[in-house]
């Protein structure tokens, strides 16, 4: 079986010095791509620099909003520029979006509508961090009437939520929530939504699964949150896998065959 993790920053510090290694024991485990978000203008040549240097592995731009604060307008035209050299192995916009539990949501607004126009704009899949703002995020894409792919990564909600953000075509962020005895509404989540609107992640080094000391999560931990999923949705492990394969590949704009493969 063959697994790609959609939203792993591989590109953060804990990682220096054993990148190989764990990459390693992350294919050994059936993980074959990886995707780094970018979280901040500071880190972007870090994380398209760490993509470039391994085979297999992609990466996305963008402002979180846990960041917004670093960042002037001019880095907004950082980001539109950069999308113009549509540099090699950047496949998305992300992760931008709003966060409930940290910051001033007002504050957070115009940041994440100016990366929707922008991901529109370039014709770019949009990776959304959205924590207790689900229904203010579906606001927003209908409100802009974006049209491109969205994946709503970490999804931690109700089911009433989650089939909104389906509703308005997007995806949903399958991480190691799934695998924690306590998680009973988001498991009951991802248990009824549509499996092709799922999609497999670690959120490395954070979002560990049950077991893991929190911030040593990591790439080859993937099968574990797919076990997890198999389990809840009573589900053939081996099926669910291709499923999911084949909605990471939709996602992000990739044939059968991703590009490195060719």
């Amino acid at each position: 079986m063959r697994l790609i993790d959609a939203h792993c920053h591989f590109d953060f510090p804990c990682f220096d010095g054993q990148r190989g290694q764990v990459l390693e024991q992350a294919r050994s485990a059936g993980m074959s791509h990886l995707v780094i978000p970018g979280v901040r203008r500071a880190d972007w040549g870090r994380v398209s620099r760490v993509a470039s240097e391994y085979e297999g592995l992609y990466y996305c731009l963008g402002i979180h909003p846990w960041f917004i604060g670093e960042h002037t307008s001019d880095d907004l035209r950082a980001l539109e520029l950069a999308f113009q050299t549509r540099p090699d192995r950047c496949v998305a916009l992300g992760e931008c979006g709003l966060d409930r539990l940290s910051g001033d949501l007002a504050d957070q607004y115009p940041w994440f509508e100016a990366q929707v126009d922008i991901a529109a704009d370039a014709h770019l899949p949009l990776v959304v961090h959205s924590v207790r703002t689900h229904d203010q995020v579906a606001e927003v894409l209908r409100r802009k009437q974006f049209a491109g792919r969205v994946l709503v990564h970490g999804f931690s909600g109700s089911y009433q939520q989650a089939s909104r953000l389906v509703d308005l075509g997007c995806f949903i962020g399958v991480g190691g929530v799934v695998t924690q005895d306590r998680a009973n509404k988001t498991r009951d989540t991802l248990a009824r939504l549509p499996v092709d609107s799922l999609i497999l992640e670690t959120d490395a080094p954070d979002m560990a699964p049950q077991g893991v000391e929190p911030g040593k999560n990591s790439p080859a931990y993937l099968g574990r949150i797919l076990s997890a999923l198999a389990d809840v949705r009573k589900a053939d492990q081996e099926s669910l896998g291709r499923a999911l394969l084949c909605n990471v590949q939709r996602f992000y704009g990739w044939d059968e065959m991703l590009p490195s493969e060719r």
